[in-house]
């Protein structure tokens, strides 16, 4: 499984890296001010990251001066497990070097698989920010060479949240939070009852596969 960078024009049908905003002050957070897990910790909202200014930098200049959120996806990981998308753009701002796993939503199938063999593969270098499609499957961040992983997530406000009604069937029944939709592996590990949906190999990066980065 070969590893591209953001910089790779591969990358172009996922996302644009954002080049117009500071993260300096956002990263420096991250690293003083998160924890680092021995498994995979993701926070919707945390207030020591939305009080910074380039939280509102982000909600005005992407977001399109939406309510957003600020919160954090950190730890140990390796393997995809899923894939989920919403119905907005996500930002993913690195802490650390990191590796994210992406499809794209036009190749679920019409009864709701997608096979594996169709994501690829990109490092998220420390210090990168990166606008995520809506159309674009991700899921948690891999760590580079066993390390372990902190990357900013920025979603519209409410995005994650608890689901105030039952959803079933079709594309509704893969609805597991609020504007998120999920496609599991039955290797993933996930909770008993998540949408399954993913054919293929659960995908693992680092210590199971030697990758090259290109």
């Amino acid at each position: 499984m070969e590893i591209y960078k953001v910089t790779d024009k591969r990358f172009g049908k996922y996302g644009k890296v954002i080049k117009d905003i500071d993260f300096s002050s956002l990263v420096k957070t991250m690293e003083e001010k998160t924890p680092l897990p021995e498994g995979v910790e993701y926070v919707p909202g945390f207030k020591v990251l939305e009080a910074l200014p380039v939280a509102e930098e982000l909600r005005v200049k992407i977001f399109g001066e939406l309510p957003v959120q600020v919160g954090y996806c950190n730890g140990h990981n390796a393997m995809l497990n899923a894939l989920e998308y919403h119905r907005s753009s996500e930002v993913n701002v690195a802490a650390t070097d990191a590796i994210l796993i992406l499809g794209s939503q036009q190749d679920i199938t019409e009864d709701f698989t997608y096979d594996t063999a169709k994501a690829e593969a990109f490092l998220l270098p420390k210090g990168t920010a990166v606008e995520l499609y809506a159309t674009t499957l991700h899921y948690a961040p891999c760590g580079v060479d066993g390390a372990g992983f902190k990357v900013t997530i920025v979603l519209p406000k409410g995005t994650n949240f608890d689901l105030e009604k039952e959803h079933a069937g079709g594309e509704d029944g893969h609805m597991t939070a609020k504007n998120k939709w999920l496609l599991g592996h039955p290797e993933g590990g996930l909770p008993q009852g998540s949408p399954m949906g993913l054919t293929g190999k659960n995908l693992c990066v680092n210590t199971c596969f030697d990758e090259t980065i290109v």
